[in-house]
């Protein structure tokens, strides 16, 4: 499928996600089994984590992970989330590095940036900053931030070499990428990877564990880790296939524990 209309799709499924959200709606991506809705986006944080934060800012999670939980962020950090949605992770990583760091968000949604913008008025944050631009066209400088977070967005883009060498370009010398993401292990049959609507759900879109890595080694990145946080079950598959047109009892089957969410570590190598 072609990249524009994928991003126009992104888009136009995230707008709504967010206007739903301010409407007090829980957010999701897509149809049934998208990142908004279970297996993949249950039980992510707790409720530790949650309880200074705006419902708004909950509601609008549509990921598969807790970057700001596995990133091990410390005082002082500059930290960038690539796709920040409702900004929960934001507003969770700009708590982390305290007053003297700063937590950016990135988001190409006009109305995902109004409802963050709202959410971080709430939370009274005021080390956190939501840019309006594409992942695959970071508009922070070269050598910038430590840390580069995200939650099951990488996998929206058509462009993922892009996006790995922006990500390398504006973290500094050491620096750090730390996302959660969807990752595959084998083949999958090819009507998934055909669906638009599962492309928006994080799931055709997973690049296969192997591919991920050398995608990350190509761009310049080092240290480079796949920890899987869940491995998704063919009752998992027969969710995140339905209302997609889709044979779920056919393909579940075949998907039974090809996809997980996994925690991505890399590093940009250090200044020689």
């Amino acid at each position: 499928m072609a990249g524009d209309e994928i991003k126009r799709t992104v888009m136009e499924k995230y707008g709504q996600a967010a206007l739903r959200v301010a409407g007090g709606e829980r957010g999701s991506c897509g149809g049934i089994g998208s990142c908004g809705c279970d297996p993949v986006s249950s039980n992510l944080y707790d409720a530790a984590d949650t309880a200074t934060l705006p419902e708004g800012a909950v509601l609008a999670s549509l990921g598969c992970g807790n970057p700001t939980a596995l990133a091990e962020l410390h005082e002082g950090e500059i930290v960038l989330d690539l796709g920040s949605g409702g900004g929960i992770d934001v507003l969770l990583s700009a708590q982390r590095v305290g007053a003297t760091g700063k937590a950016y968000g990135l988001d190409m949604t006009d109305e995902m940036l109004a409802l963050a913008r709202e959410n971080q008025r709430k939370a009274g944050v005021d080390n956190a900053e939501f840019l309006k631009g594409e992942i695959e066209a970071i508009p922070l400088p070269d050598d910038s931030v430590d840390v580069i977070i995200s939650n099951c967005v990488i996998n929206l883009s058509a462009d993922k070499d892009r996006v790995f060498a922006e990500a390398l370009r504006v973290l500094r010398p050491g620096g750090r990428l730390a996302v959660s993401d969807v990752v595959v292990r084998g083949e999958v049959p090819s009507q998934i990877r055909r669906s638009i609507e599962l492309w928006i759900g994080c799931v055709a879109g997973a690049l296969e564990e192997e591919e991920y890595r050398a995608k990350l080694a190509k761009a310049g990145f080092e240290a480079i880790d796949l920890e899987p946080t869940r491995i998704y079950r063919v009752e998992d598959a027969r969710e995140l296939l339905a209302g997609a047109g889709i044979d779920a009892e056919a393909v579940a089957p075949q998907v039974d524990g090809k996809f997980m969410s996994a925690f991505v570590r890399a590093r940009k190598p250090a200044a020689g």
